[in-house]
Order: C-alpha cells, then structure tokens, then sequence
C-alpha cells in the first residue's frame, strides 16, 4: 500500500486510485482559489468608508429613481396636451440652481474653494453642455412619438454605446461579459423595431414613429458619449480630490445646457405659448405647471447621481445602472399609461435585464479571480477603473487620490 501523508487525501495504489485522488487534490485547491478570490473582494469592499458607500447608494438610488420619473413626465406632458419639444428641453437642463444650491453651502461650510477656472475647462464645460441640450433635445421629440415603455427600452442602448465610447476615449478594456450585454441588448432594440405597430400611439404616423425610434437611437448614443467625456473630464482637467468637484461638473454643464435650450425656446416661441398651452392641459393650469417644475427636479437629480456614479465608479458602470433604470420605467409605463407589454417588449426587456446581469456576473467573477489578469480589467477590481477605484475616505465627502505604486 502507498505511504499516506498527513492531511492529504488517502490514496491506494492504481491508476485509478491515483486520478481520482489528484481530481481531490484539484477540487480543494480550486474551493481554496474561490475562497480567496472572494475572501479579496470582500475585503476590498469592507475596506471602503461607509461615507463612499452612502454617497455610491445615495448616487445609484438618484439615478434608479428621478430618471424614470423624469420619463414619465414627459409622456405625461404630451399625453395631456402637451406639443412644445423646445419647452420639455429647456425643463430637462433648467433645474441647474438645485446643484448650484447644494454646491454653494459647501464651499463655505468646508472651506473649500471653488475649481480654478481655465479656458480649457471653460471650453470641456460649453461642449458637454451642448451635447446635454442636443441630447435632451432629442428625447424630447423621442417621447412626442414613442410610448414610454419603448422609449426606455431603446434608451438601454446606451449602454453599448457607452462601452463603444469608453473603449475609445477613455482606454476601457472589452471583457466577455461587456460583448455579450453588448449583443442582446442590441438584440432587444432590434426586436423593439420589430413591433412597431403593436404599440403605436394614436395620430402618429409611419414616419412619426421612424423619427422617434431614430432619435432614441442617437439621444442614447449621445448619452454614452456625454458619459465617456466626462469621465475624461475628471482624469484630465479635475481629478478625483473632493466630492466638490461632481457638483461643479453638473452645474456649469446644466447652466451651459440650458443657455442654449433657452435661446432654442425663444425663437421657437414656446415660452409665448405656455399659457395658451397650460390652459388646454387636460388636467388643468396647476397640474400643467406641476408636471414641468418636477420633471425639471428629476432630470436634475438624475443627470447629478449618473455624474456622481460615473465620478466614484466608472463609465462603464453608469452605463449599467443606466441600463438597469428600463424596467422599472417600463413597469411604471405600463402602470401610468396602460401601455401594451407584447411579447416582444417582453423579450426585449428580459434581454436588457440579461445584459445587466451578465455585465455584473463578469466583473464579480473577474475580480474574484485569484489570476485576475490586466486585460480582463473589472469594474470592480480595486486598483483599476471600477467600482472600487478609490481608498478610503478619511473626512466626509472628500475622496482621497490612490497612492501611487
């Protein structure tokens, strides 16, 4: 019989016995290797500060929830009697003194002094606020045309417009898991343009409906492109010092954003016509200027959680939650509107919900591999782009830079 040694498996003499005592061997060394690997993602999450996770929640939860309401106010804006998609722009970039008023206090309640203001930061400002007002303004003529649930479910195309965007701009890296949502959420907007009759809503045409679905379309790749530029903004020009400088991006933007819009809306004459319109509003004068005072809010508080995502995690991952955001604006759309939830609206959203998870499915296996490589890069690996791209916070919404290797 063979020598057995301490704490190694008992193995007899044979061929047999010698494989199956190795596949033993090999099952301990890889249950070992997964507990390792996870054992090293728990500890990069437990060594984060509380203060990093309430600001990630408090961002996540902005964006989960004032983006879909935000939606549904704009349908509900043109449902009612609502035509001006000047006006509805102008209120997605308006809400810009809410981030001016959360920005000021902390200047002077922290001591903190403002960014320098440099021409080249003036100038990342104006094109980000630019490329804000032609995206808002394509979703506003969007949601003139598109149910609301369709609309959201075209807008997850952002998130492969996102990873196109920062492989490009800001060197991300494409994993598996990146290709795959990449590919079925395509499949779902591709299925969505299949049931273009199914859903269409009442005295809109054909081409109506082609205008609507086209400017999806590009309001989301323009979204994934606003998203990569920013984070470009915050690696080049502002860093990631303070919490600040988050407040600063999404004010000067929206201010820049909604100059333009303005200018928009006043030679369109929409801002003349409001009173007319808030009149014929089918639930009244009072509802008419509720439902544009809160979708300016929400527009607000979501663009500031996706900025506030993008600036503590990744591109890439607000592009997920981004995505993940479309059931539940579909769901309520369903809810609100009575919108119809075909089959292929339901093939489509299970596609979008298996793109999500298999985006965080590759990042959590990604970083739980003991031979995690550098170009199977994770968004939550903790030294490269990702979720856990920082140290620890040592006061109260300040990040600190990482040490340097």
């Amino acid at each position: 019989m063979g020598e057995v040694q301490e704490g190694s498996p008992t193995v007899r003499d044979g061929p047999c016995d010698q494989h199956f005592a190795t596949a033993i061997l090999e099952d301990e060394r890889g249950a070992q290797q997964d507990l390792c690997g996870f054992s090293s993602l728990w500890h990069t999450i437990s060594r984060k500060a509380r203060y990093y996770w309430i600001l990630l929640l408090l961002s996540s939860s902005s964006m989960m929830v004032a983006f879909p309401a935000s939606s549904i106010l704009s349908r509900l804006y043109y449902v009612d009697g609502g035509t001006h998609r000047w006006l509805l722009s102008w209120v997605a970039a308006a809400g810009w003194p809410l981030t001016a008023l959360i920005l000021l206090p902390m200047y002077f309640s922290r001591g903190i002094s403002p960014t320098t203001f440099t021409w080249r930061l003036f100038m990342s400002y104006a094109v980000l606020g630019a490329l804000s007002a032609a995206d808002n303004l394509m979703f506003a003529w969007s949601y003139a045309y598109l149910p609301a649930s369709t609309s959201s479910l075209l807008s997850s195309s952002s998130l492969t417009f996102t990873a196109v965007f920062a492989y490009f701009i800001v060197g991300k890296k494409w994993t598996a898991s990146i290709l795959n949502a990449i590919a079925v959420i395509t499949a779902g907007a591709i299925l969505l343009g299949l049931d273009a009759n199914s859903d269409r809503p009442k005295n809109t045409t054909n081409g109506h409906y082609a205008i609507g679905f086209l400017l999806d379309i590009l309001g989301s790749a323009l979204h994934g492109l606003i998203f990569a530029l920013s984070e470009l903004l915050f690696i080049k020009l502002l860093g990631r010092k303070s919490f600040h400088v988050v407040l600063e991006v999404q004010a000067y933007t929206s201010l820049f954003a909604c100059i333009i819009t303005t200018i928009g809306t006043i030679i369109n004459g929409d801002f003349f016509a409001m009173r007319i319109e808030a009149q014929r509003f089918h639930h009244g004068p009072a509802v008419y200027y509720m439902v544009l005072i809160w979708a300016a809010i929400c527009f607000q508080l979501g663009v500031l959680g996706s900025v506030a995502v993008l600036y503590l995690t990744s591109t890439l991952f607000a592009g997920v939650l981004n995505a993940a955001r479309v059931p539940v604006t579909a769901l309520a759309a369903v809810v609100c509107f009575h919108d119809s939830m075909t089959g292929y609206k339901i093939m489509a959203l299970l596609l979008t919900l298996w793109g999500f998870g298999s985006y965080i499915y590759g990042g959590v296996q990604a970083h739980a591999s003991p031979n995690n490589n550098k170009s199977e890069s994770s968004e939550f690996a903790p030294e490269q782009d990702g979720l856990f791209r920082h140290q620890a916070l040592s006061v109260p919404l300040v990040i600190q830079k990482p040490t340097p290797a």
